[in-house]
């Protein structure tokens, strides 16, 4: 039998190059994504590899949302293996005194509460089959302070607190819990705070000792590794993938 994942943001970026590089090893995907559109646009694409895949439509600040997204997993599929708890917004790039409260209410409620959420009702289905494994995506941002992504930062440190203290709570009844922390990515989101902030782009790319931003892809193989890895000892892990640019600070 196929194994389950659920991806958030799951219709662009790593969520999709994600969903596409699980399928290849024979998982079946359920999107998760705030636009309709791109989360039916992830599963054709699944589909096409011959697994199956369903779209769902949630907001995860929301957190009966977050729990109709498990809930209909468990209607198609009946369990949960692997998560992929993704789903995150930048910010306008503004100064933190500059930024109106209301961005940061928004990029909290989605990146922490959403990633917070996630993990309480995801791991409670698998709990209830023995366990699964989960990877939280965190940012170089989450493991170093950056200038003009306070609020951004402050959330991604979040994530690297959740997954460690999820695994010191309950790896021993068979949750992994690992987090990645991906640089500068060639990701929409990515694309649009750099079409917004232009400076920052060419910062990024010169203060990066391999000069290039990251791919979807190759963050897709990390997650699947992570994911899927018969290493079951790797738990509660912070795995840099960022060309090095969190090594030079």
């Amino acid at each position: 039998m196929n194994k389950v994942a659920i991806i958030t943001g799951g219709g662009s970026g790593l969520g999709q190059s994600t969903a596409l590089r699980l399928a290849d090893e024979n998982v079946n995907i359920v999107v998760v994504d705030v636009k309709e559109e791109t989360a039916n646009e992830t599963v054709d694409l699944v589909k096409e590899k011959g697994v199956d895949a369903i779209a769902v439509v949630a907001d995860v600040a929301k957190k009966e949302d977050v729990q109709k997204y498990v809930d209909k997993t468990m209607e198609h599929f009946g369990q949960i293996d692997y998560f992929f708890n993704n789903a995150g917004i930048s910010g306008s790039g503004g100064q933190f005194l500059d930024t109106d409260v209301e961005e940061i209410e928004k990029i909290v409620g989605i990146n922490l509460l959403g990633a917070l959420y996630g993990v309480r009702y995801v791991a409670e289905a698998m709990l209830k089959n023995g366990g699964g494994s989960i990877v939280n995506t965190s940012s170089s941002a989450g493991v170093i302070g950056q200038d003009s992504v306070v609020t951004y930062s402050a959330t991604k440190h979040g994530i690297i607190g959740l997954t460690k203290s999820m695994v010191a709570e309950y790896a021993e009844q068979g949750l992994r819990l690992n987090a990645i922390a991906p640089g500068p990515t060639e990701t929409p989101m990515v694309k649009e705070f750099f079409d917004n902030n232009p400076k920052m782009k060419e910062s990024a790319e010169s203060g990066i000792p391999q000069k290039r931003l990251g791919t979807p892809e190759e963050v897709a193989e990390l997650v699947t590794f992570l994911l899927t890895s018969p290493a079951q000892y790797i738990n509660g892990e912070v795995i840099r993938i960022d060309g090095g640019f969190t090594n030079t600070k």
